[in-house]
Formats: C-alpha cells, structure tokens, sequence
C-alpha cells in the first residue's frame, strides 16, 4: 500500500513541477530557439529573468525525476544526492546561458552575463536605458566595473536555496509516505510555506524590483519588503538544517538551526555588499539606519540577521517541545 502511495506521490509531483515550470522553461525555448535561428535575443524579446529561473527549474524537474532513484540508491542520503546533483545542473546551465547567450539593442551587443548583472539593480522600466539618467550616487554608479562573476553572488544563494528547500520538501514528504516516519512532519510543512512565500517574494522582486528607484536609499515600502525577504530567506534555509535534526540534543536542535539562519542572511548581506562594490542598500533614515563605522551594515541590518535567527530558534523550541510531549505522553 505504502509502495502504490508513493508511486501516486512520485507521479503528482512530477506532473505538478512540470505544470509549474512552464513559464521559465518557456523563456528558455524561446532564448534557444532565437540564439539558434538569429546568433542573438533583441531586447524587446528577451523574457525577463530567464537566467536564474529557467536553470533552477531543469534543476529542480531533474531531483524530482530522480528522486526514486536516489531513495532506493542512498535511502536516508537520497536528498543530500539530489541537491548535490540538482545543484550542479544549475551551476553547468546558469553558467552556459550567461556565457554563450548575447543581447543585442540598436546601439550595442551584450553577452548575457553583463545584461543580466545591470537586471539586478536597474529597476524595471529603466532597463536598457543609459546610466546618466540616474543620479550621481546610485546603486547604478557604484557598481560600475567590469563584470565579475562575484557580482552575482546574492543571485547564485537565492538559487541554491530554492532548490534544495523545493528539494527539502519532496524528498521529505516521499519518505514519509514510503516509511511511515512522520517525525518531520511538521518542520517539512513549514518548509513548504517558507519555500512558497519566499518563491513568491522572489517572483514579485524579478518584476518590479521592490519598487527600488535606482537610489541606495529605498522607500519604506522597498526597505519593509526587502527586510522580510532577508529574514525568510534565512528562516527558510534554518528550518531546512532543523528538520534533520529535530529530537536532538537543544544545543544541535535548535542552536544550529539559528546560527544557520543568521549566516544565510549574513551571506545575502555580503553578496550584497558585492554588488554594490562595498555598500548596501539603506533601509531608511536616522540613527539604526546609518551604516556602522568600518563595515557596510547598519544597526537595522544586524537587526535583520539577528531576527532570522531568532526566528528560527523560536520555531524549533516550539517544535522540539511538541515532540518531547509526544515521547512523555507515549
């Protein structure tokens, strides 16, 4: 019955990863397709985004794919396989998408990696536009440089993260309905809301870009958007460290989890930090919002870091004591 229940599982979610993959593997076609018949993609019909989010959908299509496989070959490791391996495809068709494909304009030909590197902070409608049209201390002047793949740092953890909490979940799940282990049941489902309303956020900044102005300094709504974006990237990753180690000692349970969630959002920071060749974007006005003497983060920012840790912590005392009840009450 178990083995009938995961074949059922393993179809839905092969089906339902494809369904959802549309758009981005659409976007892939249609660059191919023009790069094949043309050399080039025109501006005007190069799909938003199709670099990470095409990769990360091959990437993802192929763990769920492979998911029976990696079960039955690493049991208790088949998810560490599968991220292992979604995580290169990424990597090996991210890379190869930015190398080989180019964007032409009227006035000039780009190779992809340098078009996409200005997506990152030009804001939508003035993408394509020259940077004078901007003023003399934005995000957009102090970036400019030559391209290095260091500037994409941000991009490549949002990517990693996705797939492998996507990952997270469907391995999980399958091995629950092949073992009959619901033990991580829980944090497993709030993996799965972390992932979806982080998926969401990403989606929402690929197209308005938080609404930022091409300034270093972003409005309220921008700075509150991109503070909650922070703390779940964090929140997402610690609850994906804390589902493996539910039940163990406090100090591995729920401190691990935490410090994790603290260094992902510290790492974003960085990558940050990268981009904007040493600065990061200002989240407001006033004292908690001025950046530290000596380092790039404000108050607020360390704020941000602390938070998703805390976050974390809290989330998996909560849980740890939901499963020390259960063990008395057995």
């Amino acid at each position: 019955m178990k083995s009938k229940r995961f074949v059922i599982y393993y179809l839905l979610s092969c089906i339902g990863v494809a369904v959802a993959s549309y758009y981005p593997l659409s976007m892939g076609v249609r660059v191919v397709s023009d790069m094949i018949k043309n050399g080039t993609v025109m501006k005007e019909d190069y799909p938003k985004y199709v670099i990470p989010y095409t990769p990360i959908s091959v990437a993802i299509i192929i763990g769920v794919l492979l998911m029976p496989l990696f079960i039955k070959l690493f049991k208790r490791l088949a998810f560490v396989g599968g991220a292992l391996l979604s995580s290169g495809v990424f990597f090996a068709l991210e890379l190869l998408l930015e190398r080989k494909v180019v964007v032409s304009t009227a006035e000039t030909v780009t190779v992809l990696k340098d078009w996409q590197m200005y997506m990152c902070y030009v804001p939508s409608e003035g993408w394509g536009e020259t940077v004078t049209t901007y003023k003399t201390q934005t995000a957009v002047d102090i970036l400019m440089g030559d391209y290095s793949p260091a500037f994409k740092l941000h991009f490549y953890i949002i990517s990693v993260v996705l797939i492998i909490a996507v990952l997270n979940c469907f391995y999980g799940f399958g091995r629950i309905i092949k073992d009959g282990d619901r033990k991580r049941l829980g944090p497993l489902a709030l993996q799965s809301v972390c992932t979806a309303i982080f998926l969401g956020l990403c989606i929402l900044a690929c197209f308005t870009a938080f609404w930022r102005d091409g300034s270093i300094e972003v409005s309220p709504l921008s700075a509150i958007l991109m503070a909650i974006f922070f703390i779940l990237l964090g929140v997402t990753f610690g609850v994906l460290v804390g589902s493996f180690l539910l039940g163990k000692r406090r100090a591995c349970s729920i401190g691990i989890p935490s410090v994790t969630a603290s260094l992902m959002t510290l790492a974003m920071y960085i990558g940050e930090a990268v981009l904007l060749n040493g600065q990061v974007y200002r989240l407001g006005h006033g004292l908690l919002f001025a950046p530290i003497p000596h380092i790039s983060l404000a108050p607020i920012d360390l704020l941000i870091i602390l938070i998703s840790g805390g976050m974390t912590a809290l989330i998996f005392a909560l849980f740890n004591k939901k499963s020390t009840s259960k063990e008395e009450r057995a």
